[in-house]
């Protein structure tokens, strides 16, 4: 008996079905999810659209279309689908990014017509936990930023973008989005960081939160303050908060090259689940 399948654009009306999909898997869609519990599945609200695959009439799978493509639950026949609809609806993300094996696939299929990407990173591993170690001590002197002090953040932020990703977030708009998100994240209580002498020393936010999981972004250290352990020191006091705060599991996802990184992430307390990749146009 062959499956009826169909893709279509997501309605609010489909709210409740497309959150028990996302909260299935809460740490790998806590991105995707932070932001409809906010916005619904308004596309304005949402920032892009969310499609929905059904087999036998019934939503199995999902993809976030906005300024990131985001495969969300998907098996091959699902990403297929997607696949055919962001090649007719033509590129407009400037990555895709997800779980390994929905992401590798729908990069297969999509290269060929928006290829080729500026950075393909197709090992990310992604890092859990629930408790920090006991063994390393949080940093008294992170706390949260007030918004006061977005002007000594800013220039941190641009460059752990600019190092991270490779171009500057002031690009295109001036930084207006970016700016924005900063700003955003600050009057959340969600962006923390260690100031000596008026100068950011050591940074990280809470990106994506939900009452389930939450998402450790933007981690960076002044670079004449590198390998003084401050990484580690510094995490553990932005865990803490998150912990208490926030939601029950933090997580984050590292790049497989950056070994000094997933080396103090876990002596922090984190442990490698899964793995993430990332595709940067």
């Amino acid at each position: 008996m062959l499956t009826q399948t169909t893709t279509r654009v997501l309605e609010p009306s489909d709210l409740g079905a497309a959150l028990a999909i996302l909260e299935s898997e809460p740490v790998a869609n806590a991105f995707v999810t932070s932001r409809v519990q906010v916005a619904g599945l308004d596309p304005w609200r949402l920032g892009g659209e969310m499609w929905g695959w059904y087999a036998d009439g019934r939503l199995r799978s999902l993809c976030y279309a906005g300024a990131n493509l985001v495969p969300i639950c998907a098996g091959p026949e699902a990403v297929r689908a997607f696949a055919d609809r962001a090649r007719r609806a033509g590129r407009r993300c400037s990555s895709i990014v997800g779980p390994v094996e929905p992401t590798a696939l729908l990069w297969r299929l999509l290269e060929p017509g928006w290829g080729p990407a500026r950075e393909v990173r197709a090992n990310q591993p992604l890092m859990v936990t629930e408790s920090p170690s006991a063994d390393i001590a949080p940093d008294p002197l992170v706390r949260r930023i007030r918004k006061d002090e977005t002007d000594i953040l800013m220039p941190a932020c641009v460059a752990m973008f600019t190092e991270e990703v490779g171009i500057s977030p002031l690009a295109g708009d001036g930084g207006l989005l970016y700016q924005a998100r900063v700003a955003e994240l600050i009057g959340a209580g969600r962006s923390f960081a260690r100031i000596d002498d008026g100068k950011v020393v050591f940074k990280a936010e809470i990106g994506a939160a939900t009452t389930q999981a939450c998402q450790i972004q933007g981690v960076w250290v002044a670079p004449e303050h590198r390998g003084k352990g401050l990484s580690e020191t510094g995490m553990a006091a932005v865990l803490r908060y998150a912990l208490a705060d926030v939601a029950p599991i933090v997580s984050l996802y590292v790049n497989d090259y950056n070994a000094p990184a997933r080396k103090a992430y876990r002596r922090v307390g984190f442990r490698e689940t899964g793995t993430f990749m990332s595709v940067l146009f």
